[in-house]
């Protein structure tokens, strides 16, 4: 369906920004090579390809993507064929990297993906599976907010126009009754739009009263005297809802398969291996993060942050379809038509051949 003049101007917002910040370096800055993922001796190439192009956002809800690059699980499934990487800050420059060629595959969250894929027609990308759950809270300052109540005439901080969290927190605003216009952020509850990045210091500035944020920001608040006072995964069925899934351009889809399939399967040996070693795999993230950006989060921050990110295949399509409509009910999408949106049949040859059960892709597959 195509999408109103309101949606294209969201979308320029949401696009806008964040390109600004990565324009000295592209779409995304390219993650250092990794001692432990050398080609094995005697791989050969999958599709012919030289290499696959993976991005992923150097935080922790992009675990799946961060431990399979640190510990070699993408270059162990893909042979003969380089795995390489681009780290982006944000969801829009990644579909726009995505658009482009300049990746393949990516970690990504679920709003850049319905936009991405309601602004194409359709025609630029598929959900392939799924990789975290939860990891989003309501972090406030506890001098001036005690209950939920209170959050009413504060300001209150989300990432970014439009984004998967700042969708779910003007949601939450409406089932509570109070009004908020979605472009300006002003109503009952002030939005303030902040990046990630500066959100910690304009807490502490006291520039805002709490913040709607995803992990490790919101640990980072915490770190700062913020308390949690609503876990953004016990408004939702079974307490899951999809924050990462995994992305592909549908060219690259159609003509190189097998590599797909590749990837997949590295990130789903990726999870198990996490489930069955955590403290290794808490480290390994964190070791990927350090190379990606130059810092590691501290323990106050890693380990509540990695506690709250629940790793899963299942792209849990049902909750996306939700997170469409209440971006609608706010007013910053059209009625989009995500059928098609899904390809989840790589995934399930994976998980079959593993002895595990299909994942649904809740009626949006492709037909």
């Amino acid at each position: 369906m195509p999408a109103t003049t309101a949606l294209r101007r969201t979308l320029a917002v949401i696009a806008a920004l964040p390109l600004l910040t990565l324009a000295a370096c592209g779409y995304g800055s390219e993650a250092k090579d990794d001692d432990t993922a050398k080609v094995a001796d005697g791989a050969e190439k999958i599709d012919g390809l030289d290499s696959v192009r993976i991005g992923y956002f150097g935080n922790i809800t992009h675990a799946t993507a961060l431990v399979a690059n640190q510990k070699g699980f993408f270059q162990k499934s893909l042979g003969a064929t380089e795995a390489k990487y681009a780290v982006f800050n944000a969801g829009p420059s990644e579909i726009e990297a995505l658009n482009s060629g300049s990746i393949d595959i990516g970690w990504i969250g679920p709003s850049p993906s319905i936009n991405g894929y309601t602004k194409s027609d359709g025609k630029n990308l598929r959900i392939i599976g799924g990789s975290a759950s939860g990891g989003v809270k309501l972090v406030v300052n506890p001098d001036k907010i005690k209950s939920l109540k209170d959050v009413k005439g504060k300001r209150i901080a989300t990432p970014q126009l439009g984004n998967t969290q700042d969708v779910a927190f003007l949601n939450w605003i409406a089932e509570q009754g109070w009004k908020v216009d979605a472009q300006s952020g002003k109503g009952d509850v002030t939005v303030v739009r902040s990046d990630n990045k500066v959100t910690p210091d304009a807490y502490r500035s006291g520039s805002l009263d709490g913040a709607w944020v995803p992990e490790p920001t919101a640990s980072k608040l915490v770190a700062e005297g913020g308390k949690v006072l609503l876990d953004e995964s016990t408004l939702w069925p079974d307490k899951k809802f999809v924050i990462t899934n995994i992305i592909v351009s549908q060219k690259f889809l159609k003509e190189h398969p097998k590599a797909v399939e590749a990837v997949l399967k590295a990130s789903v040996d990726t999870n198990e291996w996490i489930t069955a070693h955590p403290d290794e795999a808490k480290a390994a993230a964190n070791a990927q993060l350090k190379k990606d950006s130059g810092k590691a989060l501290p323990a106050d921050v890693l380990d509540p942050a990695w506690e709250s990110i629940k790793l899963t295949d299942d792209p849990l399509a049902s909750t996306l379809d939700a997170q469409a409509e209440h971006a609608v009910k706010a007013g910053l999408l059209d009625e989009p038509d995500l059928k098609g949106i899904y390809d989840l049949t790589l995934l399930n040859k994976v998980l079959k051949a593993k002895g595990r059960p299909a994942v649904d892709d809740a009626g949006l597959g492709v037909e």
